[in-house]
């Protein structure tokens, strides 16, 4: 199940400064299975375990989210608020 995040993740998928906005769970996955600098880390695999939940609708598009932005401070992206 896709559904939109209330408020979407705008962090620097392509390098410094090459902002991009993630906005569900679809897309969350496919960047971190696809775009993501790093390919092992503790909240890489927890996020893609909570977003794979969320769209079987047994963990909520708000804990991907969260789960989403832990995997990206552990990768070293750079978030915008």
């Amino acid at each position: 199940m896709t559904t939109d995040w209330n408020k979407g993740v705008t962090l620097a998928l392509e390098g410094p400064g090459a902002f991009t906005t993630i906005r569900n769970n679809q897309e969350a996955s496919w960047a971190l299975i696809e775009d993501w600098p790093i390919e092992d880390g503790e909240k890489l695999d927890a996020a893609l375990l909570v977003l794979e939940a969320a769209m079987k609708g047994k963990k909520s598009a708000e804990a991907a989210r969260l789960a989403f932005i832990a995997a990206a401070l552990e990768a070293g992206i750079e978030i915008r608020e």
